[in-house]
C-alpha cells in the first residue's frame, strides 16, 4: 500500500484526523510521571508528538518502517530516540517500556500477530499495550467507500482493513497474551470548511485510499467526486468520526 509517500502528503491526508485522535489515545494509557512510551509505526508524528507533550522528548521512543516517515520524525522530535524499524521486530531488548502504542497501524503490519507479540515483549510486566484502527463505517474515509458502493464502480482490492470492525483489535491483543483486555471507541470531530478540503487529499496516493482513486480513469474519478458531494453534507460542516481502540497489559 501506498505509504512511500512525502510526510506533508500524509500529514493532509490522515494527520488531521489521526491527531487528534492520539491526544484521545494517550489519555487511555495511564500515564505516571517518567513513564517510558514506544509508538510504534510513528508516521511523520502524530501519536509522538502527543506523547512528547506530556512526558517529555527524553522518555519517549519510536519506530517506523518507512525511511522517509523516520526522516520526518527524526527532524520534528531530534531528541527522540526514532528508528527504522517494523513491528515485526523491535530494536530494543525486554521488558523495556511502560506503555506500547500502536496508533492506526495494526492492518499495515506484515504479521500483526508477530507485531503485536513484539509489543508484548518489549513492554514491563504490567505495563499497557494499545492499538487503534478506523471504524470501516464511521471513520474519515468511509464516506468515499460509501460513494464507491453507490456508484457501483470497481471493487476494492481488499476488503476492511484488519482491526477496523468491532472487537478485532481486543481479539489480536488476547491472542498475544495480553491480561486485562479492554475494546473501546474513541471519537473526533473537526469542521471541515470546504468540499475540497476533503476530496484534495484523497488523490494525493497516500493508502488504500489513495492506491484506489489513481487507478480510476478520468471519468471514474470526475463521477466519484461528484458522489461523494452528494455523501457529504453541503459545506462547512462538522465531521465526527470514530476509531476502534483496544488497551491490555503485558
Amino acid at each position: 500500500m501506498a505509504f512511500d509517500v512525502a510526510p506533508d502528503s500524509y500529514d493532509r491526508f490522515m494527520g488531521r484526523w489521526s491527531s487528534p485522535l492520539a491526544e484521545r489515545l494517550v489519555d487511555r494509557l495511564e500515564l505516571a510521571p517518567g513513564s517510558r512510551v514506544l509508538d510504534v509505526g510513528c508516521g511523520p508524528g502524530a501519536l509522538t508528538e502527543a506523547l512528547v507533550r506530556r512526558l517529555g522528548s527524553a522518555r519517549i521512543s519510536a519506530v517506523e518502517p518507512s525511511a522517509t516517515f523516520r526522516a520526518a520524525a527524526r527532524e520534528r522530535f531530534p531528541d527522540v530516540d526514532v528508528r527504522q524499524a517494523g513491528a515485526e521486530a523491535l530494536p530494543f531488548e525486554d521488558d523495556v517500556f511502560d506503555a506500547v502504542a500502536a496508533a492506526l497501524v495494526v492492518p499495515f503490519m506484515r504479521d500483526a500477530v508477530a507485531g503485536l507479540g513484539e509489543m508484548r515483549r518489549v513492554a514491563r510486566p504490567g505495563g499497557v499495550l494499545a492499538a487503534t484502527m478506523w471504524d470501516h463505517d464511521r471513520g474519515p474515509l468511509s464516506p468515499l467507500w460509501r460513494a464507491v458502493d453507490r456508484l457501483g464502480l470497481p471493487p476494492r482490492e481488499t476488503g476492511p482493513l484488519l482491526g477496523s470492525g468491532p472487537g478485532e483489535l481486543a481479539d489480536l491483543l488476547e491472542r498475544v497474551g495480553s491480561s486485562d483486555v479492554h475494546p473501546g471507541e474513541l471519537t473526533v470531530t473537526r469542521t471541515v470548511a470546504s468540499f475540497e478540503e476533503w476530496w484534495e487529499p484523497m488523490t494525493l496516493g497516500v493508502g488504500p485510499v489513495g492506491d484506489y482513486v489513481q487507478r480510476l480513469d478520468e471519468a471514474e474519478r470526475a463521477a466519484l467526486r461528484e458522489e461523494c458531494t452528494r455523501v457529504l453534507p453541503e459545506a462547512p460542516f462538522d465531521l465526527s468520526v470514530t476509531a476502534w481502540c483496544a488497551t491490555g497489559r503485558a
